[in-house]
């Protein structure tokens, strides 16, 4: 699955997420230009060892956002899904990077941009994808 995404709905990523936990065949992710929000997210959820991100590629973390309006008690309604599915997001990208829970929750909260080397040392990928026959100094170069 190829992702370019500036991010999108928590539900409809969540159902992204959940279609592909549910396919037997492995699904491998790589980043092209950028995986933000939930577009990081379901880069993270790809298979393990088939997380790939090209080289200049970049990747953002953060936690949901919303908005909320009407009465006091429906503001409240919202406020309590939103903090759920922040937690029940940062479990899953605890268990998809190996990083405890601790640190996701440190790191989510505000923006966080990672470079496609930084993004495989923090475990959202596996691998950075340089061009055929170029060592990563080279890649540089060009």
């Amino acid at each position: 699955m190829y992702i370019n995404s500036p991010g999108g709905v928590v539900g409809s990523g969540l159902a992204i997420y959940d279609t592909m936990q549910h396919l037997r065949a492995p699904v491998s992710t790589i980043c092209m230009g950028m995986a933000a929000s939930m577009g990081a997210f379901l880069l993270a959820a790809g298979a393990k060892g088939k997380r790939a991100t090209l080289p200049h590629a970049r990747i953002m973390i953060h936690q949901p956002s919303g908005g909320a309006q009407g009465t006091a008690a429906d503001i409240e309604i919202q406020a309590r899904e939103i903090l759920y599915l922040r937690s029940k997001m940062n479990n899953l990208m605890s268990h998809h990077t190996g990083q405890p829970i601790e640190t996701i929750e440190r790191d989510v909260d505000r923006d966080r941009y990672m470079s496609a080397e930084e993004a495989v040392a923090y475990g959202l990928v596996d691998k950075v994808l340089y061009p055929a026959g170029r060592e990563p100094a080279e890649a540089a170069k060009a």
